[in-house]
């Protein structure tokens, strides 16, 4: 009989680590002072697992992901901990170009089976690098397949679907969910990669958003819930995009508000916006609405939290376009 416990989104992500270790020698872990364990789901892995496998990396980028790219092409699974997501962007080309693109360059015989990891996201009083949000010069790059959960069971079976997977993968999480608890079973699960979830059933208007927004769309959702049905979708899987389930959620509502942390020009929500367009015009009763970072620098200190989207301006938006 499958048990269920009350766990944190940082002892899930553990929890999967720890497992897909013990069931894969190949697995390894990497980056900077991971051993002692910076953040919660790496902590106490190094007892366990020793230093071969639980490998401290200089402060280079780069360099680990260079370590990484390698011992993917030897056949083994690393694990490369950036601690913030935003810290990719020191090894940019080869994150963004080289890792997408070695599987399409060799034929699609060499896959590349490396997992890249790092918190992101507004609202902890810091800013630049450590708040960035990078899947969305992430799915502007062909071959890397990027992931953001929203709750504990989600981070747990992503995590796990992106170190079975034979394609670079950026497993990102977001820094204000780290505490975040909820059930997880305690038998083996994955959740698919490229498959979003409807964390809210509605009828009026969808909601796509992603990471920390799924919970502030969730509250500005029950808000309005006496006057407009909300259906709320969690992307969880930037690329592949589950665009049937939008589609097929729009279809029924007719209205879509697009919530997304990252910069608002050039970002997810644009990128929605037009695949709605393209695939889903005739669908649509009212034009798309955005709710996004605005299209300035992440400021630091508690004013982050403002310009964040937050569940006020949600519900604006809802109400907005369902008028």
């Amino acid at each position: 009989m499958t048990a269920i416990r009350e766990i944190s989104l940082g002892e899930a992500m553990k929890e999967a680590l720890a497992e897909e270790m013990r069931r894969d020698d190949d697995v390894f872990l990497l980056g900077v002072s991971i051993r002692a364990g910076t953040f919660l789901h790496t902590k106490g892995l190094v007892e366990e697992f020793g230093e071969r496998r639980v490998l401290d990396t200089p402060l280079s980028e780069p360099g680990g992901v260079g370590t990484a790219f390698g011992a993917a092409q030897e056949g083994l699974r690393p694990v490369l901990d950036f601690m913030y997501a935003g810290f990719a962007y020191f090894a940019g080309s080869e994150v963004f170009i080289q890792a997408g693109q070695y599987h399409f360059l060799h034929g699609s015989k060499h896959p590349l089976p490396m997992t890249l990891i790092g918190t992101c996201g507004v609202g902890r009083r810091v800013a630049n690098e450590h708040a960035t949000l990078p899947y969305g010069a992430l799915i502007h790059h062909p071959g890397i397949k990027v992931c953001l959960p929203s709750t504990p069971y989600d981070a747990k079976g992503l995590l796990k679907a992106a170190i079975r997977d034979n394609n670079p993968v950026f497993f990102l999480w977001h820094t204000s969910l780290m505490a975040l608890k909820g059930p997880v079973p305690t038998d083996e699960y994955i959740v698919p990669i490229g498959v979003a979830d409807v964390k809210r059933a509605g009828t009026d208007v969808t909601v796509l958003t992603s990471g920390l927004q799924v919970h502030h769309s969730l509250k500005a959702a029950e808000a309005v819930s006496s006057e407009i049905s909300v259906e709320v979708i969690d992307v969880r899987s930037f690329e592949p995009f589950d665009l049937p389930c939008l589609l097929n959620s729009v279809t029924k509502t007719t209205r879509l508000v697009v919530v997304d942390e990252d910069f608002e020009r050039g970002g997810f929500a644009a990128e929605i916006a037009a695949q709605m367009m393209e695939h889903g015009y005739d669908l649509l009763d009212a034009p798309v609405r955005r709710v996004c970072h605005p299209h300035m620098p992440v400021p630091g200190g508690y004013i982050d939290a403002y310009s964040m989207p937050t569940p006020a301006r949600i519900e604006a938006a809802i109400r907005d376009v369902c008028r």
